[in-house]
């Protein structure tokens, strides 16, 4: 580990200063909490009819981001993005508005719908719940060219006011979500511009289509952008190759996660393997990346290298896996004991 005890704790006071904005897909995770023991009989159907006692709602997606970014402590959080006019909008801004998030720049549109996860989540008589099959709104259609000038305008006037610009492009299809052709030409603009402005992009299908941008995909997610089978998911080799070729491409490094085994950075140069940090019992990785991606950013915005920054993400991720049932956060507190017992 170089993360050295001094260092940490420095990298750890500078995130109360910092200034970030997330740019992408914003999600409403809702978790119905259905107990068992008061399952009916639909007369209709006669199928089980599923009795909720309790409904929590999130940001997920960027919003995942920002939650992890607040609980890390980052001074001032920025959300660009696009949500209908329902009441999945009316709860994830209300989520946004608990952590702290200006919202001001979220775009409402009454032809979008606000895209939700919903996890239904049957309670057992021994040990946690089981989560049933999830239930998703995504947008079916691309955004439209009056909405991407919108999101543009939002992130060129916030971008001179923040540290770092965040990018969760979270939509498989192309041109669905928030960062559509058109948003990610602009953003790669901006980094070819700003080279000293710290841009950070994570993406589950377009992650070959950045410039000038610091990508951060995971094993198959940076294989099957250059076309490699993800048969090769554990080849090593493979990765770094596959990093090195990415790193080239868009200009930037490249922070590829590699679940379990951590995390492999790669730039023009180096390539340099940063280990997980060990957990023992159940694991939840639901949001570990986006987890890690907060780690890394503030990290770096707050002065930390490249492989630092890593070695904090990879303390983030291994705290919030431990949270079960739930979208987990890490405070600094927490960072600081996790990284004592790690030393």
């Amino acid at each position: 580990m170089q993360l050295t005890p001094a260092k940490f704790e420095d990298i750890l006071g500078k995130f109360s200063t910092l200034s970030i904005a997330v740019v992408g897909d914003l999600f409403l995770d809702r978790y119905l909490d259905l107990d068992a023991g008061l399952t009916e009989k639909s007369v209709e159907t006669g199928l089980d009819a599923y009795q909720v006692v309790g409904d929590r709602c999130y940001p997920g997606a960027a919003g995942t981001v920002l939650n992890n970014l607040a609980a890390l402590g980052v001074g001032t959080l920025k959300a660009i993005s696009v949500v209908g006019c329902d009441g999945g909008a009316y709860e994830l801004l209300r989520g946004l508005e608990r952590i702290n998030v200006d919202s001001t720049h979220v775009v409402q549109c009454a032809d979008r719908m606000t895209p939700t996860y919903t996890k239904p989540m049957l309670s057992q008589s021994e040990g946690p719940a089981v989560e049933l099959n999830r239930i998703d709104i995504k947008n079916r259609v691309p955004q439209g060219s009056e909405i991407d000038q919108q999101v543009i305008a939002h992130i060129d006037a916030v971008f001179g006011e923040v540290d770092a610009l965040v990018v969760m492009d979270q939509v498989d299809e192309r041109n669905n979500g928030v960062v559509t052709d058109a948003v990610r030409e602009h953003i790669s603009r901006l980094g070819s511009e700003h080279p000293g402005k710290l841009i950070f992009a994570d993406s589950r299908s377009q992650i070959r289509m950045y410039r000038h941008v610091t990508t951060k995909p995971n094993n198959a997610e940076l294989l099957k952008s250059i076309g490699v089978s993800s048969s090769r998911a554990e080849d090593r080799d493979a990765i770094a190759a596959a990093g090195k070729k990415l790193s080239q491409t868009t200009g930037r490094p490249v922070y590829t996660t590699l679940g379990e085994a951590g995390i492999l950075y790669c730039d023009a140069d180096t390539t340099t393997h940063i280990p997980t940090v060990p957990v023992t019992g159940e694991i939840d990785i639901v949001g570990a990346g986006d987890s890690t991606t907060a780690g890394i950013v503030s990290s770096l915005g707050a002065g930390a290298t490249a492989v630092e920054a890593a070695e904090i993400g990879c303390l983030v991720a291994s705290i919030t896996v431990q949270q079960i049932g739930v979208t987990g956060t890490a405070s600094p507190e927490a960072l600081r004991k996790r990284f004592q017992e790690r030393a």
